[in-house]
């Protein structure tokens, strides 16, 4: 990025980036259940118009589907992942 004539390198590498957190963070997306077979192809067909919560990985993999936040945090906090929000 720069700046007039003053040019900043990022002191955190793209690749370190893609493994921040990887094993230890998660973050809770609120989704519909029209997104569950695109995020969750084994899982089974899903009403249409409901509200769901995933929890995934850090680097965006989708770990467990539910119908509650509260239940997508406990489980994040049972697999000793911390959970992050997002904005």
């Amino acid at each position: 990025m720069t700046e007039g004539n003053v040019i900043f390198e990022p002191a955190v590498s793209l690749e370190a980036l893609a493994t921040l957190g990887e094993g230890h963070i998660a973050y809770v997306k609120q989704i519909r259940s029209e997104d569950v077979p695109g995020l969750f192809p084994q899982a089974p067909q899903i009403a249409p118009g409901l509200k769901l919560f995933a929890l995934h990985a850090a680097d965006g993999t989708p770990i467990m589907l539910t119908d509650s936040r509260e239940a997508a945090i406990a489980n994040a906090w049972s697999n000793e992942l911390e959970t992050v929000s997002l904005h």
